[in-house]
Formats: C-alpha cells, structure tokens, sequence
C-alpha cells in the first residue's frame, strides 16, 4: 500500500512539474485601477492553492487538537484511583 502512495505521489510531482516547466510564462494581473502585477503562472496556482489549503488544515488540526484533549479528559475520568492503601503496600515493597 505504501508503494503505491508513493507512486500516486510521485505521478502528482512530475505533472506539477510538467506543468510548470510548459508554463513558465509572466501573466499580467490587472489588480485595481492602474496597479498591475506580473506573476509566473506556476506561482500564482501555488499561492491560490495555499490561500484555500492552510484555513482548511488550521481548523482541521483545532479539531484533532479539541478531540485529543476530550479523550484525554475522559481517559483520566475512567482511570481507578490510586487507594491509600495500594500507596503504603508499594512503599513496604520498595522498603
């Protein structure tokens, strides 16, 4: 299974870079009134692409981060509280 996430990667590396090589040409962008900015096209996708990714994954890992601390919570809810007992018999062990 791993070969073939590699694989499926690698694939997805050598087209991106096909592309970027093909179109490695300045696009004009026409930004507000008179103000234009000139940006190679591979470039401009990478900072689209980012722009729509990173809130994605931001709130993606809150939510692992807000899961985590629940079952956290509820692991130490679930766990046998240590008796005084059980305390004083591993303190004569050691001794």
């Amino acid at each position: 299974m791993n070969f073939l996430k590699t694989l499926f990667w690698v694939l997805v590396a050598v087209v991106v870079t096909f592309f970027s090589y093909r179109n490695w040409a300045p696009v004009t962008l026409n930004l507000w009134d008179d103000i234009q900015a000139d940006i190679k096209i591979p470039v401009l996708l990478l900072v689209f692409f980012l722009l729509g990714f990173l809130p994605t994954w931001l709130w993606m890992r809150a939510k692992l981060w807000t899961y985590r601390r629940r079952i956290d919570a509820l692991e130490r809810s679930r766990a046998p509280p240590i008796s005084a007992a059980a305390v004083a018999e591993h303190e004569e062990v050691a001794e």
